[in-house]
């Protein structure tokens, strides 16, 4: 029976197994993989052992790019493929355990800092732009030459967006360029520190300028996808460009342009709803979606006092990729929220398909707290580095006698009144879990206790103490259909 939460057992029969083949011509390879650039960065470097990372669509590619390298630089290649979250961040675990001294990451990339200092180079693609149709698209989406705009795109095509600007600028001549906000070499300081980074990009606004005084442009995707909605990369541009800013994308290989207006306001009522979903939520599952970028423990400890003062129950959990099948194990959690990269937390999640919503992290911080979001603050923030000290998108939690603890709250959804939250410092010693009854005695207070005590079967109980001790003794032998000691019928 195949249900929103189990496969056909049919499907695992015919599954084809064995390695993909070759995706790339031979002709095209160094092209498109860069692989004089990736030559010279392994012999600047002097690495013996390099690790390569490949997304899974890229693995029919992985063996001969991997032997061209060894041929030519002389060390040792691996390949790293099926990482345990997204395949957009570096997997430094596993280029530690090949015992790498350096990584190469192949596909598109969210460019989070790794936790751990490695030296990595990023090969982003470089899918072809008719130049000539995209600049009529832009002129069309941007008749006043005087207005100012940003030229966007998806990460492989961000090598066509120099050219790009070369043919508008004549006319147009508030025009800024992004480009990805590449690592820096190792050692080497920062030759432009005026440049704002956001979104995975490098800007270089002149001074006094900010982003939210800019359109956008972006050149990407394809006009032929069934949902649009689902491209991670363009969902983080439109939840966090300023609102009132047009917001146009133009296909790369036709032309063909799209106002993004109407997608935005979808993805940010998505938003609101989850938020909404947070506040009435109870008990919450903080999902670890990334062990490779930076910060991931301190978020982690920030998303569990955030749920604590808020008078919510958190629980931890490590399940590698959120899949409906692994989630639906925990019917008590009320909401999960993926702390993830910017690209996972915003992953492609298909409609429906989860028992419960996943949220992001900056929907769990407006949720539980009633100092977000600061005046002037862009209306998203898609990394959860901008929740934490140090950030200038930091707000800090109000004190315990804040009025803002105890402003009234109606539920959007149910239309109840929800009680101010009760202040819980993480530090407290005490047993938060505990409540005093008027007979002195103490109780557990626990919504997911409560939650399993009203079901049927409760797991295996294990009477210690309660049964003999036997001898150990042979098992039955055979198979579940068949086994020696029954008869054939």
């Amino acid at each position: 029976m195949e249900s929103t939460f189990s496969s056909p057992a049919e499907v695992a029969l015919q599954r084809e197994a064995g390695a993909a083949g070759l995706l790339t011509p031979l002709a095209d390879l160094d092209r498109v993989y860069e692989l004089e650039r990736v030559v010279g960065f392994v012999r600047d470097l002097g690495c013996q052992r390099v690790a390569l990372q490949f997304p899974d669509r890229l693995l029919g590619d992985a063996g001969v790019v991997a032997a061209r390298l060894e041929e030519s630089t002389k060390s040792k290649m691996f390949i790293l493929g099926d990482t345990a979250y997204g395949s957009c961040c570096v997997d430094v675990l596993g280029a530690e355990q090949a015992g790498a001294q350096a990584l190469v990451h192949f596909g598109p990339a969210c460019l989070s800092p790794p936790a751990r200092p490695l030296p990595t180079a990023f090969v982003l693609g470089q899918r072809s732009v008719v130049l000539e149709l995209c600049a009529r698209a832009f002129e069309a989406q941007n008749p006043d030459p005087t207005a100012p705009v940003v030229l966007l795109s998806e990460p492989a095509c961000a090598h066509a967006l120099e050219a790009l600007a070369t043919l508008l600028r004549p006319r147009y001549l508030d025009l800024l360029v992004s480009s990805p906000a590449l690592p820096l070499p190792v050692g080497s300081l920062n030759p432009e520190p005026e440049f704002l980074e956001r979104f995975g990009r490098r800007f270089p606004l002149a001074p006094g300028r900010c982003l939210e005084e800019y359109g956008a442009f972006y050149v990407g995707g394809s006009g032929a996808s069934p949902d649009p909605d689902l491209d991670p990369d363009l969902s983080r541009l439109l939840l966090g460009w300023a609102p009132g800013r047009p917001f146009s994308s133009c296909c790369p290989d036709t032309g063909r342009t799209q106002d993004e207006g109407a997608r935005a306001g979808r993805l940010r009522a998505r938003r609101r709803y989850l938020i909404e979903r947070a506040r009435d939520a109870r008990v919450v599952g903080l999902l670890v979606g990334t062990l490779g970028v930076a910060r991931h423990r301190e978020a982690l400890a920030h998303l569990r006092n955030l749920t604590q003062v808020a008078g919510k129950r958190s629980y931890v959990l490590a399940l590698g990729r959120p899949t409906p099948p692994k989630l639906a194990n925990f019917p008590e959690v009320d909401v999960f929220v993926l702390l993830a990269c910017p690209l996972g937390a915003l992953a492609p999640w298909p409609s429906g398909s989860f028992f419960r919503p996943v949220l992001a992290p900056c929907e769990l911080e407006a949720a539980c707290n009633p100092a977000w979001p600061p005046p002037g603050l862009a209306p998203y923030l898609t990394h959860y580095a901008d929740l934490l000290p140090g950030s200038p998108f930091h707000v800090p939690l109000p004190p315990p006698e804040s009025e803002l603890w105890d402003t009234p709250d109606v539920s959007l959804i149910t239309g109840e009144l929800r009680p101010p939250p009760s202040w819980k410092p993480s530090n407290d010693s005490g047993c938060s879990a505990l409540t005093l009854r008027p007979q002195l005695e103490l109780a557990e207070s626990s919504p997911a206790a409560s939650f399993l005590s009203s079901r049927s079967w409760q797991g295996l109980q294990p009477q210690l103490g309660q049964t003999p001790v036997k001898g150990a003794v042979s098992g039955r032998r055979g198979i579940a259909i068949a086994y020696e000691d029954e008869g054939s019928s």
